[in-house]
């Protein structure tokens, strides 16, 4: 975490400095500005997470300062410092989100106090990796599917995840950039190529961040769908076709999966759901399908049969025969008349 300290004394802020240097959890970054108009520059330069400002100071106070950060910069977390005459002053601060305060004189104990405090609030913004995985996988399938509806209710479940925890913007930004990037990876993996509009979201709020990201999304379905130009094959159509022109062959769920363009898991539910049956369970119907429909060619061994249908285990053959139509092979064939 980066700590900015704003103070007009040099010899208070380099205590503080020395006091913030000596805490248990070293700090990536610890800078310092004399009023309000130097820490605006250096938060834009830097991006500090944290800071600790005094009330009266030249040029910028620190009731100002903490007003500008409200409107532009809300996920630092700002601590006031104040003297027992400035905190009915510095308590005027709260209507800008102001949390914490520390009194002058102001001890080692206390800034270890409040950075503790800071530093669990800040492990509260991480998300779970699982979710995030998910989600994407969710996505991505929304998109490749081309469902406007599934797509927004996923991004909404997302949305109140992540504003949820404490992730302040620049974390959120950070997070949503790399959403972007995975989806069009990998819709490129699919040979899809998508432009999408780069906001400049460095003096939006967490809303606003996420209302751009909500943006892109549509901007990647819709593009999508205006690249298939209302010519969608149905991934289910397609993939039973090849199934089925691949009955012989022991074709598996994954080299189905990937040649409709969906991830196997995804793939496996969905085949489930829209045809009430396993993948394993349609082709072992299909197979049993045409065998029968070759048994009913006189001169074909049902041996020959059997491996033109995937089974070159021929016992096996005979047991999911029989499984399926409550015949063996010759019982179903005596019934057509052949022997």
């Amino acid at each position: 975490m980066k700590l900015l300290i704003v103070d007009d004394e040099p010899i208070i802020r380099k205590g503080l400095v020395r006091m913030a240097e000596q805490y248990s959890v070293p700090l990536s970054g610890i800078y310092t500005a004399a009023n309000g108009l130097q820490a605006l520059e250096i938060i834009r330069a830097q991006a500090p997470d944290i800071l600790f400002t005094d009330i009266r100071m030249p040029k910028m106070d620190g009731l100002e300062l903490c007003k500008q950060l409200h409107n532009q910069y809300d996920h630092i977390q700002i601590v006031v410092i104040s003297g027992y005459s400035d905190f009915e002053y510095a308590q005027k601060c709260m209507s800008y989100g102001v949390k914490h305060y520390l009194l002058k004189p102001v001890t080692k104990s206390d800034v270890a106090e409040v950075l503790d405090t800071l530093t669990k609030s800040k492990n509260k913004s991480y998300l779970s990796l699982t979710k995030y995985e998910e989600w994407i996988e969710q996505v991505e399938q929304a998109i490749w599917m081309l469902k406007p509806e599934e797509l927004s209710l996923l991004t909404e479940q997302w949305k109140r995840y992540c504003l949820s925890s404490e992730m302040n913007v620049i974390q959120l930004r950070e997070l949503l950039d790399e959403c972007i990037r995975m989806l069009m990876k990998r819709l490129a993996r699919k040979s899809v190529s998508i432009a999408v509009e780069q906001t400049d979201s460095r003096y939006m709020t967490r809303e606003e961040t996420f209302d751009a990201f909500d943006r892109q999304l549509k901007q990647i379905l819709s593009q999508l769908t205006m690249q298939r130009s209302g010519n969608f094959k149905d991934p289910m159509k397609e993939a039973k076709a090849y199934i089925d022109e691949h009955l012989s062959q022991d074709v598996t769920l994954e080299e189905v999966a990937d040649m409709v363009g969906l991830t196997p898991t995804y793939f496996s539910a969905l085949f489930k759901k829209m045809t009430n049956e396993t993948f394993v369970q349609y082709r072992i119907k299909k197979r049993i399908e045409l065998a029968q429909q070759l048994m009913a060619i006189p001169h074909m061994k049902m041996s020959d049969i059997a491996a033109e249908v995937g089974y070159d285990d021929y016992p096996h053959f005979t047991k999911m025969f029989k499984k399926t139509t409550g015949y063996s092979p010759s019982e179903f064939r005596g019934r057509l008349g052949i022997k």
